[in-house]
């Protein structure tokens, strides 16, 4: 499984390492003489005041052709990337409920759009966000390098613009009328849908694909990201880029669970990742466990890339699927 996983991997031959910078201005951040110690305390100042980083601004909603349009509460410097677009899928016959849905990192247009359809044939309106960086919404192309990259402040942006398109996405469904809303992603959608789902309680069901624990351990060692990791090691060690990403990690706020009302969530975790490895996921899960917060999981038996093939990816979609079913 192992060499499938990276046979998989090495297929895509247009990997490029970007250059690495602090990105100060991605945060608002001065420039400082230590830097290092100027980026750590952001982070730690911004998880004790989340709620507040997290915090998403009502917009105006355009929907034409099936397409929910906003401007994003989050201003990147590229105009492009600042029109968040979710894709709509109806149901024959709708039901009181409604789900987010946010692919992977470097998704193209058909990513999780069979998910969506399968949502939508059980009665549950479906939203498809597109990522920060991707598609449409790419000023860089042809790969989403700028939402994961050497550049610190602006991969800490993405991630939070991303979470706050999540979020004006549920006022879109509320004014819609919906009462029961649920979320997922896969991967870095996982991580983002982590994130909404923790600062934001409408979100009654959470479905996270590809969890793991620390944002900076994932891109260190994940074969996915050696590329990035190439950017940033001349410059960081492993602890320092575990701390200089530490606001966009979901373990940091895994105790926020505690403070809200019980709510559903299933972690999947596949046991023979090479990119989410299985010791930071486990990491995920006994923070839970140390908090006492409920959750359910699921182990698959197969990596990252291969959840996507044939047959991973149908026990994937009826994971999914029945999670909502049963409990949104």
């Amino acid at each position: 499984m192992h060499r499938w996983e990276r046979r998989l991997h090495t297929r895509d031959k247009n990997r490029t390492t970007l250059p690495f910078d602090w990105g100060l201005d991605f945060l608002d951040l001065p420039d400082s003489p230590n830097v290092k110690e100027t980026v750590g305390d952001f982070n730690r100042r911004t998880i004790e005041v989340s709620e507040n980083y997290f915090a998403h601004q009502t917009r105006d909603f355009q929907v034409k052709d099936g397409i929910l349009e906003f401007r994003s509460s989050i201003e990147s410097p590229y105009e492009v990337n600042n029109l968040a677009r979710f894709r709509i899928f109806y149901p024959g016959k709708s039901r009181d409920s409604a789900v987010i849905v946010l692919p992977q990192w470097n998704a193209n247009a058909s990513s999780h759009i069979a998910l969506c359809k399968l949502l939508a044939k059980l009665g549950v309106t479906t939203l498809r966000l597109t990522l920060p960086y991707h598609e449409e919404r790419n000023p860089s192309g042809p790969r989403a390098d700028y939402m994961v990259s050497p550049n610190i402040g602006r991969t800490i942006q993405a991630i939070r613009q991303a979470v706050t398109d999540a979020r004006n996405a549920a006022d879109w469904l509320q004014l819609q009328g919906f009462q029961r809303i649920g979320i997922m992603g896969t991967s870095v959608g996982s991580c983002i849908s982590f994130l909404a789902f923790v600062h934001d309680e409408r979100f009654r069901v959470g479905v996270f694909n590809h969890v793991s624990s620390f944002f900076g351990d994932v891109v260190w060692h994940g074969i996915s990201t050696q590329h990035v990791r190439k950017g940033i090691d001349p410059v960081l060690s492993k602890d320092e880029l575990h701390d200089a990403w530490a606001v966009i990690s979901p373990n940091s706020y895994v105790p926020r669970l505690a403070q809200s009302s019980v709510r559903k969530q299933l972690l999947i975790s596949a046991r023979y990742d090479l990119t989410f490895p299985p010791d930071l996921s486990q990491m995920l899960f006994e923070e839970h466990k140390r908090h006492d917060i409920p959750y359910d999981v699921s182990f698959l038996p197969c990596g990252h890339y291969t959840s996507a093939l044939t047959p991973f990816k149908h026990r994937v979609g009826y994971l999914i699927a029945t999670y909502f079913r049963r409990h949104l």
